[in-house]
């Protein structure tokens, strides 16, 4: 059978599954956040020259963050669909 993703049934089969959505959820807000206080940061300290490096280095660790979302998510839904799969994991075997 293969993994069914990004099914909104996943997220809802079990209490489980909907307290490990949450979480990523909070987790990816939190990602979301600082990437964009990153790159925030980064473009005020761009104002002066001395501190150019040190905001090249914020707009590099905004940009890893915005790369983690996606990351997050497909990593989520590959988990929430295999949750579902508890079942027959013994028949297959």
């Amino acid at each position: 059978m293969a993994l069914t993703l990004f099914r909104h049934e996943n997220r809802q089969q079990s209490e489980r599954s909907q307290r490990f959505y949450a979480r990523v959820e909070l987790v990816r807000t939190l990602v979301d956040f600082s990437a964009a206080m990153c790159f925030l940061i980064g473009s005020v300290l761009f104002f002066w020259k001395s501190l150019e490096t040190l905001a090249i280095w914020f707009f590099v660790i905004g940009s890893v963050l915005f790369a983690a979302k996606p990351t997050l998510s497909l990593a989520r839904e590959i988990r929430l669909a295999a949750m579902g799969d508890d079942k027959d994991l013994a028949r297959r075997r």
